[in-house]
């Protein structure tokens, strides 16, 4: 009797015991359930991103380069369009010049198959690079860039029949990008497209390149495709859950038209087609709109007045109505010369002006690359430190506690081998004017044998040998007024010199570091003998532990947490 009553008080207390770690288990689920919720509710609106990244970048014609045949490429794309690999030391230099934000352009279609699958290769890189940007505590805009653009190999266009022929790549391609970085936290944007044009390549507005002239009809069918693939966007991305169920998502206009100008009754037509996705997933508040810039700064009263009209015109379809908008890219027209070189104090007044007024509106800016640029980007140091001091100046009011590493702080030798007769290297490229310099100096690590290397000069094809270890060429009338390029042209192949520096000398003395590069025929190693030093970089997979933000975590208390890149809930 004792036995069975024992019995059946055990049995009694097992079911409650099942019972109680059901109910435990149960509310756990629901813990996690709420924290989730309350997680995605305090994701930041677009709104507050776009005024939180303050002044950004553009990695350009890095991992958007491409063979510009639509062939399939290898891991050796990012280096195709003359920039090197990018290293994280690069984005640390960015932080702590002020900019808040990068723009990460990726051309996807050379490293896909004919399944639609990303190659596994490629995909790790744009991680990487994500990373280097996130790591250093800035937002990132990730998108599809030259998939769209004008060519026949770029496969999205902005037509109805063409969205329909290419719907399911573009999807699959959108899944596979956003389920790569579902957990990332709320710095981490993604950018639909970049600047989808008509069948017709036409900028400015849809239909604007038509042999025919505008048409109503094309044009209404390129505005709607354009909302087509910008519904496709947020519907696919928001469905594969995570964080991006309320990532905060950007899609561009037609052409990435900003609207501005009056010499066409179309202009602000791409902005008067452009339709918001639904977003019931999200809710309001979690889309943004892209538009670029690139205005003629010949005249800055009239630039003055397109910038104005512009922000007018965003004010009026946009941000007004609660959508905010990023200028993705920007810089200048440059007109076949190069604006920064010519036009200098131009440059700089723009700069100022446009960050200002675009910090009025709340608007984020991403300048389009120029800033660092070619070997720079590997050292890291700033080909144009001035107009990135003078954009976070814009922005922040201030420089204070910034640091914009030029050539100047960097020493460093270049190391030439000629294989051609009359093979050339680059001393300076890009067109300078006489009226602002009047000479180069060359110094060489010794001096060179006789009538074995020469200055030349284009495009007058001036030239002058080159007889001690540190040379002077003095520029003359017979040179003309713009000098595009200076090389450094031996007279025969197998000749190899070493380069210690080159200056443009300016009229009043002063001196401006030069970068020399191959421009024939010759191979060009730098040796760096100071400079910054590189950063170690860790990856974000060797087990440490990050918030439901993406930040890391040393000591961890009871909550739910990502390792690995998976969910775990923490006692």
């Amino acid at each position: 009797m004792i036995m069975k009553i024992f019995r059946k008080f055990a049995h009694r207390n097992l079911n409650y015991r099942r019972k109680m770690n059901k109910k435990r288990l149960l509310t756990i689920c629901m813990f996690i359930a709420t924290v989730g919720t309350l997680h995605a509710q305090s994701f930041e609106t677009a709104t507050q991103a776009v005024k939180n990244m303050g002044v950004g970048w553009n990695l350009g014609n890095t991992l958007d380069a491409n063979n510009n045949n639509g062939n399939r490429q290898d891991l050796t794309s990012e280096t195709c369009w003359g920039q090197p690999y990018t290293k994280p030391e690069l984005m640390k230099m960015m932080k702590e010049a002020g900019f808040g934000a990068i723009r990460v352009p990726v051309t996807w279609f050379p490293h896909m198959d004919t399944s639609n699958k990303v190659d596994a290769a490629w995909m790790k890189r744009v991680h990487e690079v994500v990373d280097y940007v996130l790591d250093n505590g800035m937002y990132c805009i990730l998108n599809v860039h030259h998939d769209t653009g004008d060519g026949n190999f770029h496969w999205l266009h902005a037509s109805t029949k063409t969205y329909n022929n290419v719907k399911g790549k573009y999807e699959a391609l959108w899944q596979q990008i956003a389920e790569k970085f579902k957990d990332y936290g709320e710095k981490l944007l993604f950018e639909a497209y970049n600047e989808m044009l008509d069948d017709d390549n036409s900028w400015c507005f849809a239909t604007f390149a038509c042999s025919g002239g505008y048409n109503a009809t094309d044009a209404a069918d390129a505005y709607d495709a354009i909302n087509k693939y910008a519904q496709s966007f947020v519907n696919v991305v928001r469905a594969t859950g995570g964080n991006n169920a309320k990532r905060n998502l950007v899609v561009n206009t037609y052409g990435a038209c900003n609207g501005a100008g009056t010499w066409n009754s179309h202009l602000k037509d791409p902005l008067k087609g452009m339709k918001i996705p639904t977003d019931a997933t999200a809710g309001t508040g979690h889309l943004a709109v892209q538009v670029h810039t690139y205005p003629n700064v010949k005249n800055i009263s009239s630039m003055k007045t397109e910038l104005n009209d512009m922000f007018n015109a965003l004010n009026t379809y946009f941000i007004s109505k609660g959508t905010p908008v990023i200028i993705g890219e920007w810089g200048t027209a440059n007109n076949g010369e190069t604006d920064y070189d010519v036009r200098h104090d131009n440059v700089i007044e723009f700069a100022d002006y446009f960050v200002k007024k675009a910090k009025e509106y709340n608007c984020a800016t991403f300048h389009w690359m120029g800033l660092t640029d070619g070997t720079n980007r590997s050292l890291p140091v700033f080909n144009q430190a001035d107009l990135a001091e003078t954009i976070v100046k814009a922005y922040h009011g201030n420089t204070g506690g910034f640091k914009y590493p030029t050539r100047d702080d960097i020493t460093s030798e270049y190391e030439v081998t000629y294989n051609n007769q009359w093979s050339e290297l680059n001393l300076i490229q890009g067109t300078i004017s006489t009226s602002t310099y009047k000479g180069l100096e060359l110094e060489l690590a010794e001096a060179p044998a006789a009538k074995a290397f020469q200055f030349k000069v284009y495009p007058s094809e001036k030239t002058q040998d080159i007889t001690a270890a540190k040379s002077t060429l003095t520029f003359t009338s017979a040179m003309g007024t713009s000098i595009s390029r200076i090389t450094m042209q031996s007279s025969q192949a197998g000749n190899k010199t070493t380069v210690k520096n080159v200056y443009l000398i300016k009229k009043d003395g002063t001196k401006q570091k030069t970068e020399v590069s191959a421009f024939w025929g010759c191979s060009v190693t730098e040796n760096i003998i100071t400079g910054i030093m590189p950063v170690t970089y860790t990856r974000s997979t060797d087990h440490h532990i990050y918030n439901l933000s993406g930040q890391r975590v040393t000591n961890p208390g009871k909550g739910i947490y990502i390792q690995n890149g998976k969910k775990f809930y923490r006692k």
